[in-house]
């Protein structure tokens, strides 16, 4: 995993998570990542402090392992969650659509969507809900 500070199109400052640099660019380029203040897409790497750490055990606290420990319980989650359910890609606005509307058989599913369709659905009442944590697609495992 890894963290960027980013900035939208208004200036909101921001953090987020990918799986590597080419997960945020794919992300970035497909219109999935967007402003949790404002919405707005258009969305760039900010400047970022180093992350020097401390030497030895000057720093006394115990912040790092605990985050990581809460990270790891959370993926732990996610991916339990996930267990029974079936990756549909970027299909997911229209099956989740369809599922609601009857004319699909009700299963779990994830996938992609845009934030625009991510919007409507839940405009339109279709139950919905972003996951905490990327999904890397099945076919880009190792």
């Amino acid at each position: 995993m890894i963290v960027f500070d980013l900035r939208c199109g208004a200036g909101h400052v921001f953090e987020a998570w990918f799986g590597s640099s080419a997960d945020w660019e794919a992300q970035r380029d497909a219109g999935q990542v967007a402003c949790p203040l404002c919405g707005d897409e258009t969305v760039a790497k900010a400047a970022m402090a180093p992350a020097v750490p401390a030497k030895g055990n000057a720093r006394g606290d115990h912040a790092p392992a605990a985050i990581k420990a809460a990270i790891r319980a959370l993926a732990a989650e996610q991916a339990k969650a996930l267990k029974d359910s079936t990756w549909v890609g970027d299909q997911f606005a229209t099956r989740a659509r369809a599922m609601h509307a009857g004319e699909e058989t009700h299963a779990t599913i994830h996938g992609q969507a845009t934030l625009a369709d991510a919007k409507a659905l839940v405009a339109d009442g279709v139950p919905v809900a972003p996951l905490p944590l990327p999904v890397t697609p099945p076919k880009q495992l190792n």
